[in-house]
């Protein structure tokens, strides 16, 4: 099959029909199924995934669901979610995909922003749309996936099995000649192929609107940046991440686990799919790296994972011990690259294990994390700290290396707005000097800060909510944090800002290790000695003990600051 595609008319499933072309009986998905302790899988070759994408397309047309339409998608991992997806691309049907970890009133919220006019879930988020009205004034359509087929016809919900028998019972009646290969809709770079929402673990949830060209520039970054070659298996733990597999003709091995909750991830389950599909590549958050690497040392003997070229974590900040625990798994020769990025931009940079784990004593001093040099096209910029909205790009905007200031990106791998939300797009875009009438290029502020050193690394101090700004000076979360983090006792801290006698003063939350023993007076007393060693911390003597900190729920890292904030302005007293 040849598509025909030009920079003006493009659809990122080509590569998929290409890569069906060129091998089709190649693996394209393997899904996990555990059933008392016993693990089975699901696999569907590219041939099939190619066709069977192509008819479904063709049957959510001819259903109603049509090109420029957008869809809530709320499928579990398994091969219909492969094949729906796909099949919603290529019907230039936008898919609408959300965590739903978010919980309960933030997916309300991103169901009343992006007036889906169908849903297509799991039995189960048909029941909660109908429980809590999610999409309730714009959604027409629906379709249920998996689930009791006499229980669809009972509630009058159309199933996915359903759908495709009337639409081959509709071809055979009318006498056709069965449809084998259907067309792919074309569009221009910038149209909205998909809706991202963010996770809401840094504010309210914002839908990223993802255009063709995203979804290429990503996948060119996992082809060039990366070396990822057809014939490759990932063990992927991320459904986006997973959906790139078969485009580059890599098999997507899927492990049975909550992809909404990494962290409760069963290791063995992991290693068992990376074992029988000989996995060359893993894809996976710093907190299950972390959990894999505990648990592979822990075998007796440790656990090799010999036929893993590279592992690629993003999500979160990675701590370099979880990343030395799980090197200890693999190769000598293999790395974990760590990329940085965000739903609205991602990947932006990258950095090896080799490296990262030699500067671990800058970033104990309070240097940051390093996250890499930017990828190729993308151009990684700092500007001034400020909440004001910058309309337009110039290069007096930039500062100078190792100043610290807010991070702004551009290149193809970047999102270009928010859906219905203006103002949101209007604070964290800036109008490149590149931008022509008809196609305006912004570039996004990433409301992280950082700087670039003189060799061009990108260095992460925090979010630029997190800091604390006082008269004296302004405090950064990472920095901060991780000169604290190397107390013995100390599992992680979180800097945060209280009024205290009228004034902002910074306070670090610390929790403890689980079999930590210290008191709190020789504690605090040993913390204040490490923070007066660095100018950055020197001034903290503000600390308070937390039993278990707020995170979110998908990467177990990000802590919820803003809550242990409100917590700790109900302390008192403060040992100052």
């Amino acid at each position: 099959m040849t598509i025909n595609t030009t920079p003006e008319a493009i659809n990122f499933c080509h590569h998929l029909s290409h890569a069906a072309f060129a091998t089709p009986d190649s693996l394209a998905v393997a899904v996990q199924r555990s059933r008392k302790d016993q693990l089975f899988y699901d696999e569907i070759d590219l041939s099939a995934l190619n066709q069977q994408s192509d008819e479904l397309a063709y049957a959510l047309n001819a259903y109603g669901i049509t090109r420029g339409m957008k869809a809530v998608l709320m499928v579990t991992p398994s091969i219909d979610f492969f094949i729906l997806t796909f099949a919603l691309f290529k019907a230039g049907i936008v898919p609408i995909l959300v965590d739903p970890g978010m919980g309960v009133r933030n997916l309300k919220q991103c169901f009343s922003e992006s007036t889906p006019d169908a849903f297509i879930g799991i039995p189960k988020a048909h029941l909660a749309r109908k429980l809590f009205g999610w999409g309730k004034p714009s959604v027409k359509l629906s379709l249920t996936v998996g689930g009791c087929e006499k229980l669809s016809r009972l509630t009058g919900q159309m199933s996915l099995g359903r759908l495709l028998t009337d639409h081959r019972a509709s071809i055979a009646e009318q006498e056709q000649e069965p449809v084998k290969l259907y067309p792919i809709a074309l569009f221009e770079p910038s149209e909205l192929c998909a809706i991202l929402f963010t996770s809401g673990s840094t504010g309210v949830p914002k839908g990223v609107v993802y255009s063709h060209q995203m979804f290429e520039g990503q996948i060119q970054a996992l082809r060039d940046d990366y070396g990822i070659k057809p014939g490759e298996r990932d063990l992927s733990t991320f459904p986006l991440f997973s959906l790139f597999g078969p485009a580059l003709g890599m098999a997507s091995i899927v492990p049975d686990m909550d992809a909404s909750k990494p962290i409760t991830a069963n290791p063995d389950f992991i290693f068992a799919a990376i074992e029988k599909y000989q996995c060359s590549n893993l894809f996976a958050n710093p907190a299950l790296i972390e959990i894999l690497g505990q648990a592979g040392s822990k075998q007796q003997p440790q656990l090799l994972l010999t036929s893993l070229k590279r592992v690629i974590s993003a999500g979160a900040p990675a701590t370099l011990s979880s990343i030395s625990h799980f090197t200890r798994l693999l190769k000598t020769d293999v790395e974990v690259w760590n990329s940085y990025g965000a739903t609205e931009s991602l990947p932006l940079t990258k950095i090896g294990s080799k490296a990262l784990l030699t500067m671990q004593d800058v970033t104990d001093n309070g240097g940051g994390i390093c996250v890499g040099q930017p990828i190729k096209d993308v151009e990684v910029a700092i500007i001034a700290i400020t909440e004001d909205v910058i309309t337009d790009w110039h290069d007096d905007l930039t500062l100078a290396s190792n100043q610290i200031g807010e991070i702004v990106v551009k290149g193809q791998v970047v999102s270009q707005g928010y859906y219905h939300r203006d103002a949101a797009t209007q604070l964290a875009k800036i109008k490149d000097s590149a931008s022509t009438e008809l196609q305006p290029v912004f570039r996004h502020r990433m409301g992280d800060l950082g700087y670039l050193d003189a060799q061009g690394q990108l260095w992460m101090c925090g979010r630029k909510a997190h800091s604390v700004i006082t008269p004296s000076q302004p405090y950064f979360s990472i920095p901060c944090e991780r000169i604290f983090n190397t107390h013995e006792q100390v599992k992680r801290t979180a800097l945060v800002g209280i009024q205290y006698q009228g004034e902002t003063i910074p306070l670090l939350c610390v929790e403890l290790k689980d079999d930590s023993a210290i008191s709190t007076e020789q504690l605090f007393g040993e913390l204040q000695e490490i923070g007066s060693k660095h100018q950055q911390t020197a001034a903290i003597s503000a600390f308070l003990v937390h039993p278990n900190f707020p995170v979110d729920i998908r990467h177990n890292a990000k802590i919820f600051r803003e809550k242990l904030a409100l917590w700790a302005q109900k302390q008192a007293p403060y040992n100052r």
